[in-house]
């Protein structure tokens, strides 16, 4: 329990009515989960606002309120608090709510639209190899130490978030890796947190259903830098053009890491093979599990962060030879028949390019590549027929299918994807929106040597269509046909 007065600490307020010695044993901004004793914070949403809630927080036990607007009826013995930005405010309330756990462990936040799931899962892995109590809040799952909980967004809530890291410090985690979505900056989610490091992986076109403009895209991944704390350090993708601008605010210390450009951390592809890569890392040699230009950034990240964190470097790259790569991350899947199946979470389309430009390099051509993809619903429409087109040019065939359809059309989504096809491309693509049947279809085309790549799902287990969530795992759906098709 808390009173009011301490936990609108640093919050900015424009009006106080009632008192702010009121006990609060409950901050919630979900007038559904409001218990006696509440405060509520009504934030407004994309969807809905909180301010049309206020009434039925009250009524259901709810002893303050935050609001951007206060009000018409107020009933005697609830406080209103009036604040120009509820999002901003809720965040500060959960970080003084919980007792500001971020500044109790260190915290590291990675952002970028592809490798933030693999660079933050890789950095737990890493950690836990180094024999530290870690945590990981990502895309795919949450885990205390090896405590899971499953994920429902890349980066929770302002109180999720804050009640995690308080379990953490609880706990006795000493680390804890977060992915940072560019959602989650623009509202005020990370706002309040105390980061001892921030990773920028990549930016390419995404989320433009949301952010409106590429412009405003960068923006928000660069606010996450330009709010980290001169006790921080900021490092970059020197790969990625945009890595000057992230930083170019920052009071953290910045530091880079590269494949292909000079950084402060560089690494050189020597073999890349479906069996790993063997890498120079700094000048020391480093043989992984892990595949691809991608996943060499990717690890040299990972590096870079534990050596920054303070780590023996030569202990890191010992630990990080025996890493896996994340479920669902460039995940071989072998079949009986000897064709090789690839599930990849690649939805975008520099992640799928990168899957198979990998592909190519270690078969040798694109031949021998079937690729299975699609495009989500009610997202960014601009990419689908560019993801199209990425499949066609670097695969042998294509089937062209649905990811989760959500409440559009599976054919209509199709049907934009094939407009970035030539007449040439169309003679070797298939349409089937049944994501089952266009996996059986890819594997009955292929052959011995041949690998069939599955994008855009990769770890998930479900499947939404028509805004209901269906059973589904890409990983287990090949497994499964791989079996059935080449006994």
């Amino acid at each position: 329990m808390k009173l009011l007065k301490d936990i609108l600490y640093k919050v900015r307020i424009e009006q106080v009515v009632g008192s702010t010695n009121t006990a609060i044993e409950q901050v919630v901004f979900d007038s559904r989960a409001v218990k006696p004793f509440a405060l509520f914070v009504a934030v407004r949403g994309t969807q809905v606002d909180g301010h049309a809630f206020i009434a039925k927080a009250v009524a259901a036990g709810a002893v303050a309120v935050v609001c951007e607007e206060l009000p018409a009826e107020q009933k005697e013995g609830v406080s209103y608090v009036r604040v120009p930005n509820a999002a901003e405010a809720l965040a500060i309330i959960a970080a003084n709510f919980f007792d500001h756990p971020s500044r109790k462990l260190k915290l590291v936040g990675i952002t970028g639209t592809n490798g933030k799931t693999s660079v933050a899962t890789l950095l737990y892995r890493l950690h836990r190899g180094l024999g530290h109590k870690c945590g990981l809040i990502s895309t795919v799952e949450t885990r205390i130490g090896q405590q899971v909980i499953a994920s429902t967004h890349t980066t929770p809530d302002a109180v999720q978030l804050n009640e995690l890291l308080a379990t953490m410090v609880e706990e006795r985690v000493t680390y804890c890796f977060m992915e940072v979505s560019s959602h989650s900056v623009v509202q005020e989610r990370i706002t309040g947190l105390q980061f001892v490091g921030g990773v920028f992986t990549n930016i390419t076109h995404d989320h433009l259903d949301y952010h409106g403009t590429f412009a405003e895209y960068i923006k928000a991944k660069k606010r996450f830098f330009d709010q980290l704390p001169a006790t921080a350090f900021a490092l970059v993708n020197a790969d990625d053009a945009n890595s000057a601008v992230m930083v170019q605010n920052t009071k953290a210390t910045k530091r880079s890491f590269a494949v292909r450009n000079m950084a402060d951390h560089r690494a050189r592809i020597v073999e890349n093979q479906l069996t790993g890569l063997h890498l120079s890392v700094d000048g020391h040699d480093v043989y992984t599990r892990l595949i691809g230009e991608f996943n060499a950034s990717n690890l040299l990240a990972v590096y870079a962060v534990a050596v920054l964190l303070g780590s023996a470097p030569l202990d890191v790259l010992t630990t990080l030879s025996d890493l896996e790569p994340p479920r669902g991350r460039f995940q071989l899947v072998r079949g009986p028949g000897g064709t090789l199946g690839v599930v990849d979470y690649a939805h975008t389309p520099d992640a799928l390019k990168n899957v198979l430009l990998t592909l190519n390099e270690v078969l040798d051509g694109r031949d021998r590549i079937i690729t299975v993809v699609g495009c989500g619903g009610d997202r960014d429409r601009t990419k689908r027929p560019v993801m199209a087109r990425i499949a066609a040019e670097l695969s042998g065939q294509v089937v062209l299918t649905s990811d989760n359809p959500r409440s559009e059309d599976p054919m209509a989504i199709l049907n934009e994807m094939r407009t970035g096809l030539t007449t040439t491309d169309l003679q070797r693509t298939w349409v089937n929106a049944d994501r089952r049947e266009a996996i059986r279809q890819a594997v009955g085309l292929a052959g011995a040597g041949h690998v069939v790549l599955l994008a855009g799902k990769g770890h998930e287990t479900y499947q939404e269509v028509a805004g209901v969530k269906h059973p589904f795992d890409d990983v287990a759906v090949l497994q499964e046909t791989l079996q059935l098709l080449h006994k």
